[in-house]
């Protein structure tokens, strides 16, 4: 009877963990760029079978439910919708690709391309890390050379001179780990999008690609899924506590 308590206690964990995760993505419903967590659940096997006692399958007694267990978390990349602003400095990637920052001595990728200018001209994220171009410095634009304009492909025009924006590609998703601020990590070095693959929206940005109304579904739910196993390690517990009750009297 306790292993049922216990798979139900497992079970209002993970639905907790999701809702951690929910709350996150609803925190960051206004963050430019920002991609959502999926929550990644996984069936656990039997005690028995984890202890090595029987194997999956088997049908035996011991080859019961062993719940449910928090595999991980996904980060969902689907394309955000674009929202136009008209200012200069903002910029949007469609498709695939990544923007290049430096932040202290290492370079990270972001979606977000909600950039600035400093006092000394030099093309920053709203946390000041330095936007890279494709060689890999940080990109500056002269006040005193006239206007600039970003192109469709990403490049930076400013009196007769071009600076490409370093837009990259990483082997596949799941090379990247998020670090915070809204910026990823890749565990291979990612690779130039050929300029056929670059496709930029100058003047646009790419909002959120969490879905409140989804979100608020899923927090439900959740919320739902701890209440019921909550209410099913009570009815357990009352009922452990009848059986020994029981066996006492019998004593």
């Amino acid at each position: 009877m306790a292993y049922g308590i216990y798979l139900s206690a497992e079970g209002a964990s993970v639905q907790a963990t999701r809702m951690e995760i929910i709350a996150h993505n609803l925190a960051n419903v206004d963050t430019v760029a920002f991609k959502r967590e999926l929550a990644v659940f996984q069936a656990a096997y039997a005690e028995a079978v984890e202890q090595g006692l029987d194997t999956p399958g088997s049908g035996s007694v011991n080859d019961v439910g062993g719940g449910v267990m928090l595999l991980g978390t996904k980060t969902d990349f689907s394309q955000g919708p674009l929202k136009r602003t008209q200012i200069p400095t903002d910029v949007a990637l469609t498709g695939d690709g990544f923007f290049v920052v430096q932040k202290g001595d290492q370079q990270f990728l972001t979606r977000a391309g909600n950039f600035r200018l400093t006092e000394r001209g030099e093309l920053v994220t709203q946390q000041g890390y330095a936007v890279m171009d494709e060689a890999g410095t940080p990109i500056a634009i002269e006040a005193r050379n006239g206007p600039f304009e970003v192109t469709p492909e990403g490049a930076i025009r400013q009196a007769g001179t071009a600076q490409n924006l370093a837009i990259v590609s990483p082997a596949s998703p799941g090379e990247l780990v998020r670090v915070g601020e809204n910026l990823f990590q890749s565990k291979t070095e990612p690779q130039p999008l050929p300029p056929a693959a670059r496709s930029v929206k100058p003047g646009y940005l790419e909002a959120s690609g969490v879905r409140p109304t989804s979100e608020m579904v899923q927090l439900i739910e959740a919320s739902r899924a701890i209440e019921a196993n909550i209410n099913m390690m009570q009815t357990q517990d009352q009922m452990l506590s009848e059986l020994i009750s029981r066996v006492m009297r019998v004593a």
